[in-house]
């Protein structure tokens, strides 16, 4: 299966000189735990970092600095792994693993933000696939059982 065909196409997305406060309360506004930071190249968005919940703990309240007082690119993640829309979930998986992240921004053949992945939506759809396969042997047991 695709990643356009799973992801989530509604994404959050700030501009790299916009306040923190403001990214988090997309975060909270939208329910989720990270903004794409994205600027803007021939009228598509282009993905150029990833600002998570986890950054803003780690990086600045548990360090004591005033979320106030930052800009997105102070706190954001750089040089963001993405991955393309019409690579297999697989390999989306390999690389979440390969890089320890949880999530990746979803881009066309420019290099335009389409989507997002998420490590949920990954094991959302494998637990899908898992059902299934445990469907056939109870679907197995019971021919069986109407064929003696």
């Amino acid at each position: 299966m695709m990643i356009g065909e799973v992801c989530c196409r509604e994404v959050v997305i700030a501009k790299r000189d916009e306040p923190l406060i403001f990214a988090a309360r997309l975060m909270r506004q939208y329910h989720v735990g990270d903004v794409v930071v994205v600027e803007e190249r021939d009228g598509k968005c282009i993905p150029i970092g990833i600002l998570t919940d986890r950054d803003m703990v780690v990086k600045v309240l548990a360090q004591g600095l005033d979320p106030h007082h930052l800009a997105i690119a102070d706190v954001m993640s750089v040089g963001v792994e993405t991955i393309g829309e019409t690579e297999e979930i697989f390999s989306a998986a390999e690389r979440m693993r390969a890089f320890g992240i949880r999530r990746l921004p979803v881009v066309d053949k420019a290099g335009a933000l389409v989507g997002i992945l998420a490590m949920e939506d990954v094991i959302d759809l494998l637990a899908e696939e898992l059902r299934d396969l445990a469907a056939i042997s109870v679907r197995e047991r019971r021919r069986e059982t109407f064929q003696v």
